[in-house]
């Protein structure tokens, strides 16, 4: 199961750690998900998410505190006996004494957030969809052509590298080269991102590694992307059949999810820079509804209708 420690959260959306005298180093945040204590406070305790991230708004915090003070120990004894990740407190609100103390006698991180409650939810979680979403690395090249995602893959060797280069020559922008690590984010999206210690690098064969981001500048690479359209090389072959109309598309697989995939063959004097911007550039027409194998053969068969009526005449 995909994992993140609660420390690179903190981190990450600058929130403030107000147990410090807990030693949060080995806990973990296992779900993207996260969890609004209110019924919990009133007293209701079945299908309780104690995996997830708990986050408190104005409205619990009110309610918290207009428990008597017994009331409030019989709640918080129930909610904070659980192996929570932590609980996070918004709008700068601070937990009252009782909370805090119950809290540190179970080991819960309590942390604070300036930000408003619905704001930090859907930051926490979109954040978090990304990094705990189902990852695999594949072998290729990852670019952005013209804001669609180009995942190039193919035999090694076979010019995967050169493609791109000469892509961000041509004003495109590298997310990763050799390696690219695909996360499910959702039923319909995937997402590709470098591993860091490969960020920004191409390696072309007989020169060297070479730094993208260094040569070309900062406008040249980008952190992550959709995949969106997968172009896959392989060496031309006489005797195979190549799609010559693409009426019908052809569909690769990561993680469960389909995306759009052209076999193009490789054979000398071909310019794969070109023939990727135009598949992307064709890719983002059909999403935007116009298909032009599909008016090719809309106007054959207008013509050929044409000729019959001509014919009967």
């Amino acid at each position: 199961m995909a994992s993140i420690h609660l420390t690179k959260v903190i981190e990450k959306f600058k929130w403030e750690n107000l147990t410090p005298e807990i030693d949060i180093s080995k806990i973990k945040v296992t779900q993207p998900d996260i969890n609004r204590p209110a019924l919990q406070l009133a007293g209701y305790f079945e299908h309780f998410e104690t995996t997830r991230l708990q986050i408190v708004g104005f409205v619990e915090y009110s309610y918290m505190n207009g428990l008597d003070e017994e009331r409030q120990r019989e709640i918080f004894e129930k909610l904070l006996n659980n192996p929570l990740p932590g609980i996070l407190f918004c709008r700068d609100l601070n937990p009252n004494p009782i909370f805090r103390e119950i809290a540190v006698k179970y080991g819960v991180p309590l942390l604070m957030s300036k930000k408003a409650t619905s704001a930090c939810t859907a930051e926490v979680i979109r954040w978090l969809n990304v990094k705990l979403a189902p990852c695999i690395s594949v072998h290729g090249v990852l670019v952005d052509v013209y804001g669609e995602g180009v995942l190039i893959t193919g035999e090694s060797g076979i010019g995967k590298s050169e493609a791109a280069l000469e892509l961000i020559k041509r004003g495109h922008r590298l997310v990763t080269d050799d390696v690219v690590e695909i996360r499910r984010v959702s039923e319909d999206t995937l997402i590709g991102t470098a591993p860091d210690i490969t960020k920004h690098f191409i390696e072309l064969r007989g020169i060297g590694i070479i730094d993208v981001k260094a040569l070309f500048g900062a406008s040249s690479v980008r952190e992550t992307q959709n995949i969106d359209l997968v172009v896959r090389l392989e060496d031309w072959d006489k005797d195979k059949e190549y799609d010559r109309l693409g009426l019908e598309e052809e569909y690769t697989e990561y993680l469960g999810n389909r995306v759009v995939c052209h076999n193009i063959p490789i054979r000398p004097g071909r310019n794969l820079a070109i023939i990727c911007e135009s598949a992307a550039v064709n890719h983002r027409q059909k999403k935007m509804g116009y298909n032009a194998a599909q008016e090719l053969y809309k106007r054959v068969q207008n013509s050929l209708a044409h000729g019959r009526d001509e014919d009967e005449d």
